[in-house]
């Protein structure tokens, strides 16, 4: 069996430069890691935090959780949640904001979490193993027009439907799918053709793991929370690794970058611009070239604006 990868935190040095400011600097205040992971952001941020910063984390996974409690800095918490428990937080509170929104190497490379289809394993999926349905649980009483909607929307899988079908067809001649390994193969019959370099069920794969774990929801939410939290001045900094979750980022910066204005009153003052986007950042040719996992990832900054929500 392969050795699982160690994880190499993407964009260390641009997000935590983004979400503190220049090199040189210590700041004070409170700063929310919104996904531990491996915890290599927050190990980082702790680095440059002065004496009277805090740094508060937020994640699903029990492994997750295990890793940070090897963490003894006292100016660092944990809370076993997901971050849209950023709204628990009190109002303007909150000097910066990270989310590293992609799965971490040890979560795709553990087989038994059943996130990859490069392993026959069962097929979980979930990030928190301490709640909620498995994968194979949901697929074994799913309507197929479920199934259908979920791949096409979550994972842009045109070959959604025959997928769907194969799955109830299997479902009723032998039973649920339970492993990674039936799943991979089922799909590989079903799609007809294929994308170079890519393993047909890749799309399938993504699509259910973003939607048994409300990946999407939860950022929605999150994000949400963040305008209420920040404080004036404070940064949002948001690394997406596929185009579903960059397209809610990118459209809630530019939807709070502007002033509203309502038609129904024309002479009322407009709802002021609650964000400034300042950055849009990919990953370097030499840290694709050292982690290729970074290929796709995509970090976008802004700004809380100096007026209050």
């Amino acid at each position: 069996m392969n050795q699982p990868l160690q994880h190499i935190t993407v964009l260390l040095d641009e997000a935590v430069d983004a979400l503190l400011g220049a090199a040189g600097e210590a700041p004070a205040g409170e700063f929310v890691d919104g996904t531990f992971g491996r915890g290599g952001h927050s190990r980082r941020i702790l680095e440059r935090l002065g004496p009277d910063g805090r740094l508060r984390a937020f994640d699903k996974d029990p492994e997750a959780i295990q890793e940070a409690a090897r963490i003894t800095d006292a100016r660092f918490s944990i809370q076993h949640e997901g971050f849209s428990h950023l709204a628990d937080l009190p109002t303007a509170s909150v000097q910066g904001v990270l989310m590293d929104l992609g799965v971490s190497s040890p979560q795709i490379d553990t087989p038994e979490r059943g996130f990859s289809f490069r392993f026959d394993a069962p097929l979980d999926m979930r990030m928190d193993t301490t709640r909620g349905q498995s994968v194979a649980e949901w697929l074994a009483d799913a309507e197929m027009q479920q199934i259908a909607e979920v791949i096409r929307d979550y994972g842009e899988e045109r070959f959604a439907g025959p997928i769907a079908k194969a799955i109830v067809a299997r479902r009723e001649e032998k039973g649920p799918i339970a492993t990674t390994g039936e799943l991979t193969e089922l799909v590989a019959g079903a799609v007809r053709t294929r994308e170079a370099g890519q393993n047909p069920a890749t799309r399938t794969f993504q699509a259910l793991r973003i939607f048994i774990n409300a990946e999407l929801q939860e950022l929605e939410q999150a994000l949400e929370a963040s305008l209420r939290v920040l404080a004036p001045g404070g940064r949002l900094v948001v690394i997406s690794f596929h185009s579903l979750e960059d397209r809610i980022v990118k459209q809630f910066i530019a939807k709070h970058s502007k002033e509203v204005f309502d038609r129904r009153a024309p002479f009322a003052p407009p709802t002021p611009m609650r964000l400034v986007g300042l950055d849009r950042i990919k990953p370097s040719a030499a840290e694709v070239a050292g982690n290729p996992r970074s290929r796709s990832a995509v970090m976008r900054v802004a700004q809380r604006t100096e007026v209050a929500a």
